[in-house]
């Protein structure tokens, strides 16, 4: 699937589990939300030159080539429904604790997002490396700033993973079978949609984009907020 299409499932699931999501309060909301629909971006890590691997130059770029490597090549090891969720989430535990270290790793996850999406965003600061490294450090600190610590950063970052394999399973090229790849090289895959078509870009983008808009609306205190302006403008019809 397209990036863009994967950050916009993440946001979806992210707004979906609110109910069950290890946060409390708004901006810890915030934070799930975000962080998911941007670790939805994160199995294409093994991939250099791919858009996740070019967003802070060579500091995901060289990173990227490792996992890749790592991971058996593209689709592989990072796309693995078992081991993927389980590797990042290790990583993410390591650094759920400390201030410095869940920062980056929120930062990456807002960053991720913020590439995906960039259609929606005027200008092109989110593109460049030095400015998405701000955008994203900066949103992360706000976050975190005014929020418990995210010890819930493990979960996200599997969620995140799990959703982009979803989404993958539902391509032709497919996903490994979970740990039996490692066996036999095999994939598995749901449909022959190819990525990038017609279905994707004008029916599973928008249905993703309406989910997630309607779960933060379920799930949050927007509706509060939103339903008394609906009411008022119902009463003038």
């Amino acid at each position: 699937m397209l990036g863009h299409s994967h950050a916009l499932s993440g946001l979806a699931a992210g707004a979906a589990t609110l109910p069950w999501a290890p946060v409390e309060g708004t901006v810890a909301q915030v934070a799930w939300v975000a962080a998911v629909g941007g670790f939805a971006m994160l199995p294409d890590l093994d991939h250099t030159g791919s858009t996740v691997s070019d967003m802070w130059g060579p500091v995901t770029d060289v990173p990227s080539g490792a996992i890749g490597r790592l991971a058996g090549g593209h689709r592989w090891g990072t796309h693995d429904a078992v081991l993927a969720p389980l590797a990042f989430g290790a990583l993410a535990l390591a650094a759920a604790n400390l201030f410095w270290a869940s920062l980056v790793v929120m930062a990456l996850g807002i960053g991720l997002a913020l590439r995906a999406l960039h259609f929606v965003i005027p200008g092109r600061a989110e593109n460049t490396v030095v400015g998405n490294l701000l955008l994203s450090f900066g949103g992360a600190w706000l976050l975190l700033a005014h929020s418990p610590q995210p010890t819930w950063l493990p979960y996200a970052v599997g969620l995140g993973v799990l959703t982009h394999i979803a989404g993958d399973l539902i391509t032709r090229q497919g996903v490994p079978l979970p740990v039996l790849w490692l066996a036999k090289r095999r994939r598995l895959a749901l449909t022959p949609m190819r990525t990038g078509t017609t279905l994707e870009k004008a029916v599973l983008a928008p249905l993703f984009l309406g989910v997630a808009v309607w779960f933060v609306y379920a799930n949050t205190g927007v509706r509060e907020t939103v339903d008394p302006y609906l009411t008022d403008l119902l009463s003038l019809g």
